[in-house]
């Protein structure tokens, strides 16, 4: 992958390319919306649930590459969506999308991508791509579609050597709701659906919207509760306002360093009060950093839906020791060597070793650095909802 200086010659058929801040250019055939954006490049290594990807909150400001070569095969739907704010701002695949073969498909991908005013790039090496962010850490870069094949090289170079990256970034308050929201929606069963909350059931947890994943509330339904959604920068007592049984910390893009100088506070508080908290990836890193812990941006994150995350705290009894397969977006963790003694380390991951769970003793308060929901992924984890909503007075 050579300097802009050298960049290889574009090909005839080319529409589209990836410029990378170290002045790569790698040319490929754009798809979806036209223009150009720019992230930080990373690698998901899921099969499947691309749509749900492509929707996740989590992966605002960023361009995926999908290590498996056949993405958009199976369409797109209304369905398959996480999240109807800012999320990825495009993707780059292996192998041309194909037209749609798949019975609930009701638009194709490369449709579904123009309507959402996100960038594809098909025909890329993404095993050369992936191992270079391997080596090299998730680069900086611009995505760019022209269907007539004209591009500014060194501007779009220009943009994304200028770009800050994630680092220091509070990308929560671009994804979260604006305003209250008493959750509706129940879980999904093949032919009918989304099913329905029920208003009256108990206990009552109060999720604070960071960049949720939708099917994050719909398991929290699953699971027995009454759902309502409160924006990143809700105060303390807007909180305690709504009488919670227990709050809940959504996953989300971005630095928690920088979040957690608005969220933190909120939560250390309601850790002071014996309030009962479960957090999912950058919820679970605020609470760390509110139970005394430090962050760290990772070299090149994890992301796919087939990572093993070993129990290894002492109260899982006859399970600790038992792996779960889990899915994963994060790239940023919890510094596992910070965690103080009133913390205690509850999962790990198989790959590095890095954090991915962690109970704060003498408190009903937890957090996993793995989705549980999955939404892609196994549903090995979905027992962190019923451990956590059973646990409600």
């Amino acid at each position: 992958m050579a300097s802009a200086a050298s960049s290889p010659a574009q090909p005839k058929d080319a529409t589209g390319v990836l410029v990378l801040a170290d002045g790569s250019v790698i040319w490929g055939k754009g798809f979806g919306a036209t223009g150009d954006a720019v992230g930080e490049v990373c690698f998901n290594t899921s099969m499947t649930g691309y749509q749900e990807v492509m929707t996740d909150p989590s992966y605002a400001a960023q361009i995926v590459t999908f290590t498996f070569p056949h993405i958009g095969n199976v369409g797109a739907n209304g369905e398959d969506i996480e999240g109807l704010v800012e999320s990825a701002v495009g993707c780059v695949v292996r192998e041309d999308v194909t037209p749609s073969a798949n019975f609930r498909a009701e638009q194709q991908f490369t449709e579904w991508m123009e309507a959402k005013g996100k960038i594809g790039l098909s025909g890329i090496d993404t095993r050369a791509l992936t191992r270079r962010i391997r080596l090299s850490g998730a680069p900086n870069a611009v995505i760019a579609h022209s269907p007539d094949g004209k591009f500014d090289i060194p501007a779009l170079l220009k943009r994304a050597q200028e770009w800050a990256g994630l680092e220091g970034m509070d990308l929560a308050q671009r994804v979260s709701r604006a305003d209250q929201e008493s959750w509706e929606g129940g879980y999904w069963t093949l032919g009918k659906g989304y099913g329905r909350a029920a208003r009256d059931a108990t206990p009552h947890v109060v999720a604070i919207d960071y960049g949720a994943k939708d099917n994050i509330f719909r398991n929290l339904v699953k699971a027995g509760a009454r759902v309502t959604v409160v924006p990143a920068k809700t105060s303390l007592e807007e909180i305690e306002a709504l009488k919670p049984d227990g709050v809940f910390l959504s996953n989300g893009p971005g630095d928690p360093a920088a979040t957690g100088a608005y969220a933190v506070p909120v939560i250390k508080a309601l850790l002071d009060k014996d309030v009962p908290l479960f957090g999912i990836c950058l919820g679970h890193q605020m609470l760390a950093l509110a139970a005394g812990a430090k962050t760290t941006k990772m070299h090149q994150g994890h992301r796919g839906a087939n990572h093993p995350v070993q129990r290894v705290g002492e109260g899982w009894g006859e399970t600790t020791g038992l792996v779960e397969i889990t899915s994963m977006n994060h790239g940023f963790a919890v510094d596992g060597e910070t965690l103080p003694d009133g913390v205690e380390e509850t999962h790990v991951s198989l790959f590095d070793g890095s954090n991915c769970g962690i109970a704060v003793k003498g408190k009903r308060a937890f957090g996993v650095q793995y989705h549980p929901e999955a939404s892609p992924g196994p549903q090995d984890s979905f027992y962190l909802f019923e451990k956590f909503v059973g646990g409600l007075g």
